[in-house]
């Protein structure tokens, strides 16, 4: 399987922080596609912190759920403590876009990531790396996504 997974902080050494949880990642198996990094406005709260955000597809055995567990026990390691609040600062943030073109919909996982469609910290990375991917319930492009998002903070690549 294919899975598309989103990395992203806005606390401490942010792209130390983004580039250990990819390489603690590389434990569900080989990276295919990496996408530049991106320094993004703080999405849905007020923050001085920007984030820098990154997608990686990794091609892996596991379940999604094995990869759910293991997104978070790395966030864990990398000091996200979950507040209760659904969008604050944090040091790492780890999400599942896609699992190849599979639509899964679970007490604990959701599949394709159900925002991603106003986000351009997602949308932009998304569509460096795979403009022409399908999402599976939206029925469209990434790039074509990415062109009616309604999503107007900056988002730029900073390497």
């Amino acid at each position: 399987m294919l899975v598309t997974l989103i990395f992203g902080g806005n606390q401490g050494d942010r792209k130390a922080l983004i580039d250990e949880a990819v390489k603690e990642m590389s434990e569900l198996g080989k990276i295919e596609t990496r996408s530049s990094l991106y320094e993004t406005a703080p999405w849905g709260f007020e923050s001085e912190n920007t984030f820098y955000n990154q997608i990686v597809t990794y091609n892996t055995e596991l379940s999604p759920e094995e990869v759910l567990d293991k997104c978070q026990q790395t966030e864990q390691k990398l000091g996200r403590v979950r507040a209760g609040v659904q969008f604050c600062s944090r040091t790492m943030d780890i999400d599942i876009l896609f699992c190849d073109s599979r639509i899964i919909d679970s007490p604990r996982l959701t599949v394709p990531h159900p925002r991603m469609a106003q986000r351009n910290f997602v949308l932009c990375p998304l569509n460096e790396i795979m403009p022409d991917f399908m999402h599976p319930v939206l029925r469209k492009k990434i790039s074509e996504l990415l062109q009616e998002s309604p999503d107007t903070l900056k988002t730029e690549i900073i390497g």
